[in-house]
């Protein structure tokens, strides 16, 4: 099934991939009496490619493509921390996953006994642990897992989405253009400028003892 331009770029965006190439011919073609060459191989990472190259002759392989070697930088400690930052998504889920939420939350704490005043500072950590494993179980059983990431963040909006795709165009253009430099600080000033609008927002509206979070 063959896809538009727009589908790929749209997909592309929403899986925040970036181009690898360089803006080589990856692709070298002889038809008749006809030559041509394409950047039809793309390398597309969610990470920063620190290496891209073709690799020389002696890794021939007998088709028209070019053998590509590509390397991308992985943050190890970014990497864990994606790997450990989940969340549910409580705002989509149906009136009776709520239910069985309640009544899962009920069962876990029936057999629980109260803390009182004499309790010892073991116990309290107890409890507090018994807690935090409960009330990841329940919406783990009741509510859809998510990833969150700079999509799922409250500053993430239209503008940036489309300053994102700037990026990309220019860089399918040439990789390292004036342009696409351009673009890229754009981008990092209006991400600054969303969030810090978005916490203005969220200061100005807090109540109570939020406050004391803020802080």
């Amino acid at each position: 099934m063959q896809r538009d331009a727009a589908f790929w770029e749209d997909m592309i965006d929403e899986n925040g991939l970036e181009f690898g190439n360089d803006g080589r011919p990856t692709q070298h073609w002889t038809r008749e009496d006809h030559e041509g060459e394409s950047v039809i191989d793309l390398t597309l990472a969610n990470r920063t490619t620190v290496k891209w190259t073709i690799l020389a002759d002696d890794h021939t392989t007998g088709s028209d493509h070019e053998v590509i070697e590509w390397e991308v930088g992985v943050d190890r400690q970014e990497e864990a921390d994606h790997e450990r930052v989940v969340g549910w998504n409580l705002a989509a889920m149906i009136e009776k996953a709520v239910e069985a939420a309640g009544k899962l939350w009920a069962e876990l704490g029936k057999e629980r006994a109260q803390l009182d005043a004499e309790c010892t500072v073991d116990e309290v950590e107890q409890e507090a642990a018994w807690c935090q494993e409960a009330m990841s179980s329940v919406p783990e059983a009741t509510a859809k897992k998510i990833r969150i990431c700079a999509r799922s963040k409250r500053w993430w909006n239209a503008d940036i989405k489309e300053r994102r795709r700037m990026i990309g165009r220019e860089r399918k253009r040439r990789r390292h253009s004036e342009e696409a430099a351009r673009a890229k600080a754009e981008l990092q000033k209006w991400i600054r400028r969303s969030k810090r609008e978005m916490w203005s927002h969220y200061l100005k509206y807090l109540m109570g003892a939020e406050v004391w979070r803020a802080a």
